[in-house]
């Protein structure tokens, strides 16, 4: 039989993943994996230069096929931060349990190492990436240290309401994840509520107000 000419990322994820779950352990080799799966070993290394890259390679796969399905829905486009961030939740949550076997075997292999987090750092550069760009409303800091500062902390703490919703969602027996799908919604909403600075920018400018009033001389 011919060897496969073309192979992409998302071949290699799927050929990985296979072979994991029916065995639950890596390939031995590169070298056996291309052999059993029918492609030039050289093929791999075009994509991935190890099974570690290509795992990480699985979860970020997972956080673009999510942005995906968003980006191609005309309604999403038109929400706002909140709601952008809760569609992302539902979404990445339903890929992830469409693969979830894959995802408790690869996080279970290295739950009592950094390694579990290692294999998360294309998702979570991604993730981060996103946040930046949902463009959620801060205080105005003037300060671009300060301002950077301010971003930074954001960046962190929606990345770990992210891991703290998979580590629920990976111990959660309810039918179809439905309590999964309550924190989601709780999380998020909760989160934007005490990110709403609208109440602090009201106070502020009452402030502005009365040192006006109080000290402004012309």
């Amino acid at each position: 039989m011919a060897k496969k000419k073309h192979i992409t990322d998302q071949d290699l994820i799927s050929f990985y993943m296979d072979y994991v779950l029916e065995h639950d352990e890596q390939p031995k080799s590169v070298y056996a994996f291309s052999k059993l799966n029918n492609f030039d070993e050289s093929k791999f290394y075009e994509h991935f230069g190890t099974f570690e890259s290509l795992e990480k390679g699985v979860f970020k796969a997972l956080f673009t096929n999510t942005l995906a399905v968003l980006d191609s829905n005309e309604d999403y486009k038109k929400f706002d931060a909140r709601d952008k961030l809760l569609s992302f939740y539902f979404t990445f949550f339903e890929n992830l349990t469409a693969n979830k076997s894959y995802v408790v075997y690869a996080l279970n292999k290295h739950k009592n190492s950094l390694k579990s987090l290692s294999i998360l750092s294309e998702l979570k550069t991604g993730f981060c990436n996103y946040i930046d760009h949902l463009n959620i409303e801060t205080l105005d800091i003037k300060e671009e240290r300060l301002e950077k500062l301010q971003q930074r902390s954001l960046r962190e703490t929606a990345w770990l309401q992210l891991l703290l919703t998979l580590k629920f969602w990976l111990e959660d027996s309810s039918p179809s994840f439905e309590k999964t799908d309550i924190f989601i919604e709780k999380a998020v909403n909760t989160s934007f509520d005490l990110l709403d600075i609208k109440p602090l920018k009201s106070l502020i400018d009452f402030g502005k107000f009365i040192y006006k009033e109080k000290f402004n001389t012309h």
